[in-house]
């Protein structure tokens, strides 16, 4: 796992929620369900407003499934490529354990790049034998175009025995009309998801029961049969509310239901239990130990028991009574009430849940805290760990975002400052990333060792075609024989360097070296990019043979890692074109090295690319080729 270690909080990301003490079982929409599966749809969309009871639903309808249905929660820090298809991979092990050994380092090599995990993912699938329903919950929250793009060609490629089930607020930007041509899809709404008299009665379970079928009736058309304004409904008719007056007033709007949740709700909870729920809105889940770390006092774990089974709005995440969550609607009325009851002591809040999550070692959720806190410079100390482990993870976006909450601060970090030079370096930003690393430079303490940051300086003078410089790096790191203490990015960058400086010999040992220290990390990527580098050195120093053989390798390990569509292996398939003797097999493999390089190379790859692609087409009277030699130049 390149995440930090799965605590007991991130284990919920990958089942379905509890289900609620007044579970309503819907056989009709479970038939609808069941009738999908069978049929082999694609995709379920299962899409309506938030507290329609669509988790509820998919929650309760798979715990009801012999076979096998793999669940994946959503959350607002899951939009970057890298961290959602990772999460996905582990939510699929937890039934196919082998798929994660596969597919995890095939998501941190290629940073979640969606055309290598999701060709990966269809292969490792299209092995299974038996049945899989992928549920993914919340997948409004996604707002990444990488993701989607992925989501929907793993739906259009997904194998039969494979069925995608989405639930979320809002369409996803899917081509639905076409799976709705092709009846690849089954849609559930808002509509299918209210509930009747019946079904009403059963969700406010005595309270429901008490009341007589007009009020019902009358209950049901004012909230529409939306879930949660039921639910909350019962919440006042359950303390002896009187039916008619509290039907006639209560609303069924989200508005409105907020107002009765501050105006009834709050004011009717006692003192204690108030605040409490006022301290621990400041968290996205909660368990017993948090909740005492928090509000400073004891028997939280009792208390959230207490308070879910007479509360539907705080909702278990899982069976055992451990982990929970406020219902959207309660957390965001919380919070408001919160920053207006106490907006001095929030920091003091985050500040002890972050505390609380580094001592589990979870250190996402203590870097948003201490984020959140204001405390930047302790989110920093953090970040030399965890920033370092979302680099190896491919988790760009993450570490970005981390990087620019934390701020100026990031100035005053080494790590920090180290960790914005890379990803301003994978996006292409070259003169930005040299910045960032000299401020890194500018500030690391003497007990580091500053040839850690070596590796990126010489990706970024090779990206931007220094390779003079470059090169009078390399051979300062390997007199001093800086490569076995350091990891095996900067053995493929001092090989690299020597490459394109045409030093054959030198790039042949360092390369050798590169391959079996990536190997030791362990780092796919690393591997696949020596083996590149190696079939430029024979293309460029010996024979046609050697060069084909060496494109082949390279191409055969970037398969055998699954990184086949990985940009970074463009010039193996350019190289193996070139050397190759099939001319139908050549004019597909130039194209393919074009298609990736353009994607993301350097230009000093690119070119390269090109250069070898305009010289394959041309001679086999392509007249395309000149036009490849011509952006080459450019």
């Amino acid at each position: 796992m390149t995440r930090d270690r799965e605590t007991g909080l991130a284990a919920t990301k990958l089942r379905p929620p509890a289900p609620p003490a007044a579970l309503v079982h819907r056989s009709r929409l479970d038939d609808v369900l069941d009738a999908c599966i069978e049929r082999h749809v694609r995709l379920v969309l299962a899409c309506a407003p938030a507290g329609s009871g669509k988790s509820t639903l998919l929650a309760s309808w798979s715990a009801g499934r012999s076979a096998a249905v793999v669940w994946l929660q959503v959350e607002h820090s899951d939009s970057d490529p890298a961290r959602f298809w990772s999460f996905l991979v582990d939510a699929i092990a937890k039934v196919h354990p082998a798929i994660a050994a596969t597919l995890q380092p095939i998501v941190a090599g290629s940073q979640g790049d969606d055309v290598v995990v999701v060709t990966a993912l269809v292969n490792s699938l299209a092995e299974l034998c038996d049945p899989v329903v992928v549920v993914i919950d919340d997948y409004h929250l996604i707002d990444n175009a990488s993701i989607h793009r992925g989501m929907e060609r793993l739906i259009d490629l997904c194998p039969e025995p494979v069925t995608i089930v989405i639930a979320t607020r809002i369409d996803p930007p899917f081509r639905l009309g076409r799976l709705r041509v092709r009846n690849q899809i089954c849609e559930i709404r808002a509509a299918d998801l209210r509930f009747d008299a019946g079904d009403a009665s059963n969700l406010l379970g005595e309270a429901g029961r008490s009341l007589d079928p007009a009020h019902l009736e009358r209950l049901c058309a004012r909230t529409e049969g939306w879930a949660a304004g039921l639910v909350l409904a019962g919440l006042s008719l359950g303390r002896g509310a009187d039916p008619d007056r509290f039907i006639d007033a209560f609303g069924g709007d989200d508005q409105l239901v907020v107002d009765y949740l501050t105006d009834e709700l709050l004011d009717g909870i006692d003192g204690d239990d108030r605040q409490r729920l006022l301290e621990t809105s400041t968290l996205d889940q909660l368990n017993g130990g948090l909740v005492d770390a928090v509000t400073a006092s004891t028997g939280g774990a009792t208390w959230l028991r207490d308070t879910a089974s007479g509360n539907q709005l705080l909702i278990s995440l899982d069976r055992i009574g451990v982990w929970f969550r406020y219902h959207h609607l309660l957390r965001d009325l919380l919070r408001l009430e919160a920053q207006r009851a106490f907006p001095e002591r929030i920091p003091e809040l985050h500040g002890r849940a972050a505390a609380w999550f580094e001592s589990q070692g979870d250190d996402h959720q203590a870097t948003v805290h201490r984020i959140a806190a204001g405390d930047t410079h302790a989110a920093a100390r953090l970040m030399r760990g965890y920033g370092a482990r979302l680099l190896r993870g491919g988790q760009i976006e993450t570490l970005r975002s981390l990087l620019d909450q934390i701020g100026d601060v990031s100035r005053t970090s080494a790590a920090c400052a180290y960790l914005y030079g890379w990803c301003e370096y994978m996006v292409g930003r070259y003169s930005l990333a040299d910045a960032w690393l000299d401020t890194a430079l500018g500030v690391v303490p003497a007990s580091v060792d500053p040839a850690a940051m070596t590796a990126l300086r010489m990706n970024i003078l090779l990206a931007r075609g220094d390779v003079a410089s470059a090169l009078e790096i390399a051979r300062a790191m390997t007199a001093t024989d800086q490569l076995v203490s350091h990891p095996s990015d900067l053995a493929n960058a001092t090989g690299a360097a020597y490459m394109w400086s045409g030093l054959a010999e030198e790039a042949r040992s360092t390369l050798r070296f590169a391959v079996d220290k990536a190997a030791a990390d362990p780092s796919v990527a690393g591997q696949v990019l020596a083996r590149v580098y190696e079939s430029i050195v024979e293309f460029e120093d010996g024979p046609p043979a050697a060069a084909h053989q060496a494109a082949v390798t390279a191409l055969d390990t970037a398969h055998r890692f699954g990184l086949a569509a990985y940009h970074g292996v463009a010039p193996a398939y350019a190289i193996r074109a070139r050397t190759g003797s099939d001319p139908v097999r050549a004019h597909a493999d130039a194209v393919e090295a074009l298609n990736l390089a353009r994607r993301a190379s350097t230009p000093l790859a690119l070119g390269y690319v090109l250069t070898i692609c305009g010289d394959t087409f041309l001679d086999r009277g392509d007249a395309a080729g000149t036009a490849l030699l011509t952006e080459a130049r450019s």
